[in-house]
């Protein structure tokens, strides 16, 4: 009794400690875009649904063109207007360059080690002029077709008894998939990753980094040894390779990791091309979720 009496006065004060801070919040709330009430912990999740897409024309249509949810503890600014995401890309596109670090994006890329991923900066915007000459041409962009991008990427098709080309499209698709996967820990930073742990998102994610590490690695090693037959005409990762060896002055100088992300990623660009363009059963399944 006699510690209630003496922790009296502080309950009394609490309110009045509080305000500042409620209108504080109050305030802040004023100055953002509109959005929908959100749930503790999980904000908005739960209204993305199965076609987030669909989910967040719908809100949009409520709340209007620019709108502030809260994915779990990450506050997300959605934009659902054609004139004011060409603004945002192109007039004001130094301020919202920059992507978030995402976990399957994260692991894939070899720690965003790439041009998609990659955090920007000199070195990023050195490293896609570079591709832009190198390896998107578009002589070879046209003429990209999986085997063709094995051809230009590798050196070869890799369509013989040591390599599963069956296998390797699985691995490309569960790829895709778990890019587009949803990862606890992107929207939980401090706990989350337990939830991936416990739903083995973590490990699918190894194994399949493993996989493509495996298969990058030997087609490097190809590239390095001595007695490799010299091509006639060189293939993205002699290109690759060669800048990563190169020591001129001002030139860009690539890592292992580096080589690696970028191959990754025209791995994944070319054979989903491929895919769509050579399915029309999937492209007619993409059209009716878009």
């Amino acid at each position: 009794m006699d510690t209630f009496s003496s922790s009296y006065p502080f309950y009394l004060l609490l309110p009045l400690l509080l305000l500042p801070l409620l209108l504080s919040m109050r305030k802040n709330r004023k100055g953002l875009p509109p959005g929908p009430p959100k749930l503790p912990i999980i904000g908005n999740l739960h209204q993305l649904g199965d076609l987030p897409h669909r989910s967040l024309w719908k809100l949009s249509e409520k709340y209007g063109p620019i709108m502030l949810l809260q994915f779990g503890r990450k506050p997300t600014l959605i934009i659902s207007s054609a004139e004011i995401a060409s603004e945002i890309l192109k007039t004001h596109d130094l301020n919202f360059c920059h992507r978030p670090s995402l976990v399957g994006p994260k692991r894939l890329s070899y720690d965003c080690q790439d041009i998609i991923f990659g955090t920007y900066g000199e070195f990023w915007r050195e490293l896609r002029r570079t591709c832009a000459v190198e390896l998107f041409s578009l002589k070879r962009v046209q003429s990209f077709g999986f085997t063709v991008v094995c051809r230009v990427a590798f050196g070869k098709s890799y369509q013989g008894r040591d390599f599963d080309v069956g296998k390797f499209h699985d691995v490309v698709y569960e790829a895709m998939k778990m890019l587009g996967s949803f990862a606890a820990a992107d929207f939980f930073p401090y706990y989350g990753w337990i939830i991936d742990v416990l739903s083995g998102f973590n490990s699918r994610l190894e194994k399949l980094f493993l996989s493509f590490d495996t298969f990058y690695q030997k087609v490097i090693d190809e590239h390095l040894d001595p007695e490799r037959k010299k091509a006639e005409k060189e293939d993205i990762v002699d290109v690759l390779l060669g800048l990563q060896s190169h020591d001129q002055s001002g030139a860009t100088r690539l890592t292992i990791s580096q080589v690696k992300g970028i191959l990754m990623v025209q791995c994944i660009s070319c054979w989903s091309r491929d895919k769509f363009s050579n399915n029309g059963v999937d492209n007619d399944r993409a059209r009716q979720k878009s």
